[in-house]
């Protein structure tokens, strides 16, 4: 039998537009599964399994476009145009109203889209109106296996389509390994032109202890500029053997990622069965992985020790058990959609919609969500305060970007 939500969301794709409300729990939080780590207690309250906000959401939702190839993020374009990357190696302009999507944009670099790797990221130049220049992340093929790299280009549109000039890999994920998981990646603007760049572990048991080795690539929340050189002030500039590109370490696999309304970074990772994590990264702070957790292996076994808290590492703001399989994140700031504002939107994958996370200063108040039966890959909000959501089928299958505003 469908359930109630299932049929709303058949019915939104099939209308394009439909008023809903936020999804309400017989409990008085969003998250009513049972535990995979029951025996593992929150560090304080509310560091999991908050309180449903006392005032949700109803809001319209609009299919934009549909029958995309399998997409992995967005970007608004200043004329209101989205950039649209596809895993398997190609970007897209999508018009406003979904209408029209471009042809293959020319001059993408080769990526290596087995398993969880393709082309990832995007992110507009800050000075983009200008310059042109985008930014983009993609898991690259090397001799030596593949890693997660960072690129930039001139992004022209000539005689109705749009081509790549002068594109440059910035910055290389060391070292490179055989592998096609925990590729991260998402690329965040901080307010000086500062690039953050979140990367993941690469998952295998001989390679995630990276995380905690500042030698390597694995694991790390990178600072750099538009040129791929690491920003004066990084935390182990001055420390022997370490990457000078390192702002935090002891993370996962991290595919969410946004600012504050100060302008901080923030993002959510991938953790293990019953463990992923919001985080507000810190200069030179370790975060854990793989030493200290929630969660559980996928096996049922402990990570490690089965430890959550050590000396030396930071608590996470939040976690969720189970998971909600984080991609994409945004903060809201608009008046638009009035009850979501102040808090960070994430797309959930395995969740299936958008998690509302409400902030108390730096700790969490309330957790909301809104029931899209659908894999959230990305989350956008665009300029006028409404919400963008990408969509992907499990396995490859097509995508649909669709747009959230307030119901009137």
């Amino acid at each position: 039998m469908f359930s109630k939500n299932y049929i709303l969301a058949t019915t939104m794709l099939a209308c394009s537009l439909i008023a809903v409300p936020v999804s309400a729990q017989d409990s008085n939080t969003a998250e009513t599964g049972k535990a995979n780590a029951p025996q593992q207690a929150p560090a304080f309250e509310n560091q999991t399994r908050a309180p449903l906000p006392e005032n949700q959401p109803r809001v319209e939702m609009k299919v934009i476009a549909k029958d995309l190839p399998h997409l992995w993020a967005m970007e608004f374009l200043p004329d209101g145009r989205m950039l649209v990357t596809a895993k398997e190696g190609a970007m897209h302009i999508v018009s406003q109203d979904g209408s029209a999507v471009s042809e293959p944009i020319e001059g993408v670099p080769e990526v290596a889209s087995a398993g969880q790797g393709g082309l990832l990221d995007v992110a507009l130049a800050p000075d983009f109106e200008t310059s042109g220049m985008i930014y983009f992340s993609f898991s690259e093929p090397r001799q030596d296996g593949n890693g997660t790299s960072v690129a930039t280009a001139k992004l022209v549109e000539v005689d109705g389509g749009a081509k790549l000039e002068g594109v440059t890999t910035i910055f290389q994920q060391t070292p490179s390994y055989d592998g096609d998981k925990h590729f991260g990646s998402r690329l965040v603007f901080g307010p000086q032109g500062e690039l953050y760049v979140t990367v993941g572990e690469r998952s295998d048991a001989e390679v995630r202890t990276g995380a905690q080795d500042l030698a390597s690539g694995f694991g790390k929340v990178f600072r750099i500029d538009t040129s791929g050189k690491a920003i004066e002030g990084n935390p182990f500039i001055a420390t022997d053997g370490a990457l000078d590109e390192i702002w935090s370490l002891g993370h996962r696999n991290v595919q969410a990622a946004a600012l504050d309304g100060q302008g901080r970074l923030w993002l959510v990772e991938h953790g293990p069965k019953g463990g992923d994590e919001l985080n507000r990264p810190e200069a030179g702070k370790n975060y854990g992985w793989p030493e200290v957790t929630y969660g559980i292996e996928y096996s049922g076994r402990a990570v490690g020790d089965g430890i959550t808290s050590q000396q030396g590492t930071e608590q996470p703001v939040y976690y969720w058990d189970p998971v909600i399989a984080p991609s994409g994140m945004a903060y809201y700031d608009h008046d638009l959609i009035p009850e979501w504002k102040g808090a960070f939107l994430i797309g959930g994958l395995v969740s299936q919609g958008i998690v509302a996370v409400h902030m108390d200063g730096d700790r969490v108040s309330h957790e909301g969500r809104l029931d899209l039966e659908a894999r959230i890959r990305d989350v956008k909000v665009a300029p006028d305060g409404s919400v963008f959501a990408v969509t992907e089928e499990r396995g490859g299958g097509n995508s649909t970007i669709i747009k959230i505003t307030n119901a009137t």
